[in-house]
């Protein structure tokens, strides 16, 4: 099926979240994108959609293509098709199309996974041989870096493509593309090196590594270490790196992983190593997992590892990072002290309670939020108004949220519980349980009041949900539309 005008507004949101002062002049856009007829069409002459593929070489330079039927040397793209699934995979299946440069050659470009990095607005020219009055190309531009070590059979498609050039960003031919290209910062570019995970329970113990005992064939043979690995080229992020790890190591997913920091070390010859370091929460139990490398997975509290084969570096690490979460006698996150945390059963994990605002208009419209597309969860995509418990009661929770995200007020009197979801995202994540609560009544207008964590306030009719919903939200919705109180996602059946 063709993209959905859901899809399309929210690549086009996360990008004006980055980029409003362009907001006016993508104006035509926007106006299309209120109006029924299908702008992913393209016979859709009022104007529709084009993806493009920018694709930088590890010299920094640009790939061009010269477009036949416009007689111009242009980025790789065109119309996306039904059966793409996604604006990207538009422009990735433009770029193999026309050049011959297959999808897993290049990788988005940090930073811009599922945001355009630039949009540009044309007109085209009537083809009267073709039945085409002239109209108006809205060109949704992906950003992709080509892989340092990717051999590039180029292959043309002939009746569309004759020739590719690979010009200097300077030299780039869309002026608003090129000004984007140049204000590229170094901090920006993918970077090379390792990744390691820094993996702590709510005991305050660590996860370790103890590795093979190979001293020819790998570091550290014999030592605990933390789970990690270097980067390949199919990892756009060091984060892709480490959660790629973590997953190969010991199939293990991590729901948010926080930089920590970079440490540096040696390499085989003598080269100095940049090492990421991402810290992330797990309460599961080590002997579960599927180890393919190395011996075993345990966990070690700060004062144990002195017994330890372990690196100074990875030591110092340790407790560096044990000594910047608050104080270990103190209660955290609501959690008791750490003597008595200690003293919890064999196998207790303790779940995120979080509060859900489900407002419903009297028309039977439910107010939803498009998260920013630098948010640590669930970015560019559509959620209630939510917000984790504090030391707090959850309808406190609730009422704060509501008046610290969108200015609402809303009185305890009039919040009522209609569901309650138990939920996890992937096995190894740590469990939540989400409370929706509805407001019967509640004063004010859904405001922008914290644009870092949310763009856009809508509401929706339940029966037309946006695509890009959180999964769980979705569920939840469903269920109270069918007056159902409690539902499970994402647990093993």
């Amino acid at each position: 099926m063709p993209l959905s005008h859901d899809h399309i507004r929210t690549a086009v949101a996360t990008y004006l979240a980055r980029q409003p002062q362009e907001r006016e002049q993508l104006g035509i856009l926007l106006d299309a994108l209120d109006r029924p007829t299908d702008i992913a069409s393209r016979s859709t002459f009022t104007g529709h959609v084009t993806c493009g593929a920018i694709v930088v070489d590890p010299l920094g330079r640009v790939l061009h293509v010269l477009h036949l039927a416009s007689g111009k040397v242009l980025a790789p793209g065109g119309h996306p098709e039904p059966a793409d699934e996604s604006l990207v995979g538009a422009a990735l299946r433009e770029l193999h199309e026309e050049t011959g440069i297959p999808p897993q050659a290049v990788a988005p470009w940090p930073g811009y996974e599922t945001v355009p990095f630039d949009i540009d607005i044309h007109t085209i020219d009537a083809r009267p041989s073709k039945g085409e009055p002239g109209h108006q190309h809205f060109d949704l531009r992906f950003l992709f870096r080509l892989h340092t070590a990717a051999e590039v059979p180029v292959v043309l498609q002939e009746d569309e493509v004759g020739g590719v050039e690979w010009r200097p960003m300077d030299k780039v031919t869309s002026p608003s593309l090129r000004e984007k290209l140049l204000k590229l910062t170094p901090e920006a570019e993918p970077e090379a090196g390792n990744a390691s995970a820094l993996i702590y329970n709510d005991r305050g113990e660590y996860l370790l590594h103890l590795r093979d005992y190979f001293p020819s064939r790998i570091r550290e043979p014999g030592m605990w270490s933390l789970l990690g690995g270097g980067r390949e080229p199919q990892d756009a992020t060091m984060e892709h790196t480490v959660r790629r790890e973590l997953a190969e190591e010991a199939g293990l997913h991590i729901a948010d992983l926080i930089p920590f920091g970079t440490e540096y070390a040696a390499d085989d010859a003598g080269a100095t190593v940049p090492i990421a370091i991402h810290a992330g929460r797990w309460n599961g139990d080590p002997r579960e997992l599927h180890l393919t490398e190395g011996v075993m997975l345990a966990w070690f509290a700060p004062d144990d590892l002195h017994r330890l084969r372990i690196t100074d570096t990875t030591s110092d690490l340790v407790r560096r990072h044990a000594a910047s979460r608050p104080a270990s006698t103190a209660p955290q996150d609501g959690l008791a002290p750490q003597e008595e945390r200690r003293a919890s059963p064999l196998g207790t994990v303790l779940n995120v309670i979080g509060v859900h605002l489900y407002l419903e208009r009297p028309d039977g419209t439910v107010l939803l939020g498009l998260r920013h597309p630098d948010s640590a969860f669930a970015p560019s995509a559509w959620h209630v108004l939510a917000g984790h418990c504090e030391q707090e009661s959850a309808i406190t929770c609730l009422i704060r949220e509501a008046q610290e995200e969108a200015g609402l007020h809303i009185e305890p009197q009039d919040v009522e519980l209609v569901h309650v979801i138990h939920h996890i995202d992937k096995a190894g994540d740590r469990p939540r349980m989400g409370l929706f609560f509805r407001a019967r009544a509640w004063s004010g207008e859904p405001e922008l009041r914290e644009p870092d964590k949310c763009t856009q306030w809508k509401f929706w009719d339940p029966t037309a949900l946006p695509d890009d919903l959180v999964p769980y939200t979705r569920v939840a919705i469903a269920k109270i539309q069918n007056g159902e109180l409690y539902s499970e996602t994402g647990w093993p059946t």
